[in-house]
C-alpha cells in the first residue's frame, strides 16, 4: 500500500517538481499551498509524513510542526523541514519544534526519497518483544507504550526507539555515530547533532521520577544506559 506524503510548499514549481520526484517513487502526494491550508488537510486518514518548508504564507513550517507535536492524534506523525536556511541554529530550532529530520535546498531528489523512506521505517512500530523494565521504566514493545512507575509517558516514535535500543543495551556506552547507525540507520542523512536534540526530548519525556538520570552522558565517548545510579 503506497503511503501518503502532504507536501506543504509555497512556490509553485519546487512543488510540482517534488510532487513528481515522490510519485514516481511510489508516494500518494496531497498539496498545500499556505500554512491554513496544511492545517486543514492535516485530519483524517492522517498523511504518513510531512514535507514541511520552513517559511509559509500565513505563518512557519515551525509553528506548524509545534502544532502537530500538541495533538494527540497528530503529535506521531513523522516531519521533515525543508529550507534553504543552513544555520545550525536553526537546523537545532527545527529539530527542538518537533521535525524529525532536516533537509537544507538544494538537494537531489535522490537524498530526499531517501531521508522520507529513512524517516518512516525508523517510525515504524517495533518488531513484537516482551516488555523491558528497569527500576519501575516499563517499555512494552508490542503495545508502543512506555510507563514510569505504572503512570503512561507520551514520547514520539524516534525517542521511543531510541529508548528501546537503549533499554535493549544497558551498561554500554555508545557514541553518536553509533546510535545513529543502531537506531536511524546505517544509510540516512543524519548529523551527529541530531543525536542530542533527541536525547534532550527523551531525557525530558521520562525525567518525572527521575528516570532521566539513567541516560547517562559518557564525557568524550557518547551515552550510556544504567540504572546504576
Amino acid at each position: 500500500m503506497s503511503r501518503t506524503v502532504l507536501l506543504v510548499e509555497d512556490e509553485a514549481p519546487i512543488r510540482e517538481m517534488l510532487k513528481l520526484v515522490l510519485e514516481q517513487a511510489g508516494f500518494n502526494i496531497e498539496e498545500a499551498e499556505d500554512f491554513d491550508i496544511a492545517q486543514d488537510k492535516i485530519k483524517e486518514p492522517y498523511p504518513d509524513l510531512i514535507l514541511l518548508d520552513w517559511m509559509l504564507p500565513g505563518g512557519s513550517g515551525v509553528q506548524l510542526a509545534k502544532n502537530l507535536k500538541q495533538h494527540e492524534f497528530t503529535r506521531d506523525i513523522p516531519v521533515i523541514m525543508l529550507t534553504a536556511r543552513g544555520e545550525e541554529d536553526d537546523k537545532i530550532r527545527g529539530l527542538d519544534a518537533g521535525a524529525d529530520d532536516y533537509i537544507t535546498k538544494p538537494f537531489s531528489p535522490k537524498e530526499l526519497v531517501a531521508r522520507i523512506k529513512a524517516v518512516m521505517r525508523r517510525v515504524t512500530p517495533t518488531s513484537k518483544e516482551e516488555p523491558i523494565e528497569f527500576n519501575g521504566l516499563v517499555l512494552e514493545p508490542i503495545s508502543h507504550r512506555v510507563t514510569a512507575n505504572d503512570s503512561p509517558l507520551d514520547m514520539g516514535p524516534t525517542e521511543f526507539k531510541l529508548l528501546h535500543f537503549f533499554m535493549s543495551h544497558p551498561e554500554r556506552v555508545y557514541s553518536r555515530e553509533q546510535l545513529l547507525d543502531n537506531v536511524w540507520g546505517t544509510n540516512v542523512y543524519v548529523e551527529d547533532r541530531t543525536v542530542d536534540v533527541h536525547i534532550r526530548r527523551l531525557r525530558k519525556a521520562i525525567g518525572e521520577f527521575g528516570h532521566d538520570a539513567m541516560i547517562q552522558t559518557v564525557r568524550g565517548a557518547g551515552y550510556r544506559f544504567s540504572a546504576k545510579l
